[in-house]
């Protein structure tokens, strides 16, 4: 495992559409192992690989119940509206209140290759919108309704 770079706001990458995985092999978990070693180290709750320069569609995430390695996400449903805080490793210092879906079902594959289907709600929809977001190269800032004070 290996601490990654983060890629800061302004780099075209960000705004870049990532490309789904084809390859559930050890080259992959390589690159969940140290996505989530990166997370954990810069104190983020999630993580998606445009972050770290790798525009496949992979992100992880840990709000505190546990790591959830997402390969090839998709939302298929959302209800409610929550208006939040949010920010991003990728866009250190920035904070706003985001408009997002208050519950989220997300379908994907684990890093096995097998298919799985996940619902959260609150800071877990959240996150699953913001890094899969990333995956289609659009960032936070983009759903903010007012920034907060810095």
């Amino acid at each position: 495992m290996a601490l990654r770079l983060i890629v800061k706001e302004g780099e075209d990458l960000l705004t870049k559409k990532s490309r789904p995985v084809e390859q559930f092999d050890q080259k992959l978990h390589t690159l969940l192992d140290d996505m989530r070693e990166t997370m954990y180290a810069a104190g983020g709750v999630g993580l998606a690989a445009p972050q770290i320069g790798v525009l496949r569609r992979v992100c992880v995430i840990d709000i505190g119940d546990g790591l959830i390695e997402l390969i090839n996400p998709v939302v298929t449903k959302t209800a409610g509206v929550q208006e939040t805080a949010e920010g991003c490793l990728s866009s250190p210092g920035k904070c706003g209140i985001t408009r997002r879906p208050k519950k989220v079902t997300v379908e994907f594959f684990d890093r096995n290759g097998k298919k799985q289907t996940m619902k959260g709600e609150d800071l877990l929809a959240k996150a699953f919108c913001h890094e899969i977001d990333h995956l289609d190269g659009i960032l936070f800032k983009e759903h903010v309704i007012c920034w907060e004070n810095q």
